[in-house]
């Protein structure tokens, strides 16, 4: 249960910064946001060291290196999909991937399921569909640029989520701050090689920032969550943060939330109850 309120709660805070990087990368080139957002996810995991603990041994460097390279794309591509189109449009690829990877990796490391788990997790696989899908007729249909950085945003957060797994379970927040000093220098390091393509737009600096606390929480609660937990179930249920920035988009820009979505968020809630039992 207690992994299960963590990956619940990881869920929520990814699906609140997507919304937010969204939103910043709509007012500027998204470098330009992730300029903003990774600094201030660092700043935070660098304040939570002394309370959390950090060992820096050669796995945990390793492991948060490579889960920062994976952040740094996921960042950028998953914040340029969301500016494409309306939010509550947004292909399923990304979710679905995002959560089948690391299911996958799971279940290959040998972790297994009850019938409840093994009822649950085909559910919530559904509802990730299900609830990051919009309405197919018209505009709302999502160009192919959109669907394929969807697909490579997906590959990127299933890849940071998986490497953060794998770091040592004492190694305290050492993987998220080995992680964010690496995708803030790739970030960085990209910017200066793209610089004349970054345009003279400002970023909404307190939007941009906002984005980057909530990401770093969301990987910390996914980190303590994988801890407590299987990976298998701990993964899919984080995968469900579109419902969060669906439900924002539809209260905070008026966005339609379309049957299929609502039947989502109820699928979503079905699932979750299983896992629980699992």
């Amino acid at each position: 249960m207690i992994a299960l309120l963590l990956a619940l709660g990881s869920s929520l805070a990814y699906g609140c910064a997507d919304f937010l990087g969204g939103l910043g990368a709509r007012k500027a080139h998204v470098l330009r946001t992730v300029l903003v957002a990774a600094p201030a996810s660092l700043a935070v995991e660098l304040l939570l060291w002394p309370f959390l603990g950090a060992s820096f041994d050669t796995a945990a460097l390793g492991w948060g290196a490579a889960s920062g390279v994976a952040s740094a794309a996921a960042f950028a591509l998953l914040y340029r999909t969301l500016a494409i189109g309306p939010m509550n449009v947004l292909s399923p690829v990304t979710a679905l991937v995002s959560a089948a990877l690391p299911v996958a990796v799971g279940l290959v490391q040998g972790e297994h399921l009850g019938t409840a788990g093994l009822i649950g997790l085909p559910l919530a696989l559904a509802a990730v569909v299900l609830v990051s899908a919009g309405h197919g007729a018209g505009s709302a249909r999502p160009s192919r640029t959109a669907l394929l950085l969807a697909l490579g945003a997906g590959t990127a957060v299933a890849l940071q989520l998986v490497c953060l797994h794998q770091a040592p379970a004492d190694s305290g927040v050492a993987p998220l701050i080995v992680g964010r000093a690496v995708s803030s220098a790739v970030t960085l390091a990209a910017a200066g090689l793209l610089r004349r393509r970054l345009g003279t737009e400002r970023p909404a600096y307190a939007v941009s920032a906002a984005a980057g606390v909530l990401d770093s929480l969301a990987n910390l609660l996914f980190l303590l969550a994988a801890r407590s937990g299987d990976l298998t179930v701990v993964a899919v249920i984080t995968a469900l943060y579109p419902a969060g920035t669906v439900l924002l988009a539809r209260g905070l820009l008026a966005e339609r939330i379309h049957r299929g979505q609502l039947l989502g968020l109820g699928t979503a809630a079905v699932a979750v109850g299983l896992l629980a039992l699992a």
